[in-house]
């Protein structure tokens, strides 16, 4: 074959792959051919090769795709955790949570504790962990999701919001405790919590204890209720600690 017939080849080549949304194939057919040209392998070995890049190029698209749809506010890794800064409890259970079987379990963590101990950057961990391990997952703050869900309701889309919600493998419920809420939002908090209750996985940071959960939902049957629900067989973490962003900011004020 002429070398004016081969890069004739190699364009088609090109042409065809991206046509069938084969980017791996497209950027690496020319470099394994050599490559396998110069090892003498065979044709189903060359083919092979450049199906396991596609497959490997596509694992990683679908990765990063979950992180990106999953909302996180900024990207924090479990590797990124000072872990002797982590409050005693969470030390203990870091290990366990790490493995994420709570999600295949269907079972919840709830994260409790003083502002600063790390509860948000655990919650992201074990959300981009589990993104990594292909679950599907939805980080929020309370106070955003109430407001999805009420405006959910005045457009009549509360239902296929809903159904989204409810399908997650993982949802991860932030700030729960920091803003109390009307009668409506408490009962749509109450309402999408309890679907997935028993099922799928939620993960909820909360600076009130359980006996103070009363001065969010108001309504203390409804209070019992959720705590119920909420707590039923979940990891309960104690995150009650000294504030490591206090820790962090005294230690920049000295080095100034």
């Amino acid at each position: 074959m002429s070398i004016k017939d081969k890069k004739e080849m190699y364009k088609d080549i090109e042409r065809y792959a991206t046509f069938l949304r084969l980017p791996a194939i497209r950027k690496y057919f020319e470099e394994e051919a050599k490559e396998s040209s110069t090892r003498d392998v065979s044709y189903e070995e060359y083919l092979l090769r450049l199906l396991e890049r596609e497959h490997d190029l596509r694992q990683e698209h679908a990765k990063q795709n979950r992180i990106r749809l999953a909302g996180f506010p900024y990207k924090k890794y479990i590797e990124d955790l000072k872990v002797e800064d982590l409050p005693e409890d969470a030390q203990k259970k870091l290990k366990m949570l790490s493995s994420l079987e709570f999600i295949s379990t269907g079972q919840n963590v709830i994260l409790a504790g003083n502002p600063g101990t790390g509860k948000t950057h655990l919650a992201i961990g074990l959300g981009i962990k589990a993104c990594l391990k292909g679950y599907k997952v939805l980080f929020t703050a309370v106070p955003i999701l109430i407001n999805q869900l009420k405006e959910s309701r005045s457009e009549k889309s509360l239902r296929a919001f809903e159904n989204r919600f409810e399908k997650y493998d993982l949802v991860i419920a932030d700030e729960l405790g920091y803003i109390s809420f009307d009668k409506e939002g408490s009962e749509l908090l109450f309402t999408n919590l309890s679907l997935r209750a028993g099922r799928k996985s939620t993960i909820i940071t909360t600076n009130l204890s359980f006996e103070r959960w009363g001065e969010i939902f108001k309504d203390p049957v409804m209070t019992a209720a959720m705590i119920d629900r909420l707590t039923h067989k979940a990891y309960i973490v104690n995150m009650n600690g000294n504030s490591f962003r206090l820790k962090e900011t005294r230690e920049w004020m000295q080095k100034q």
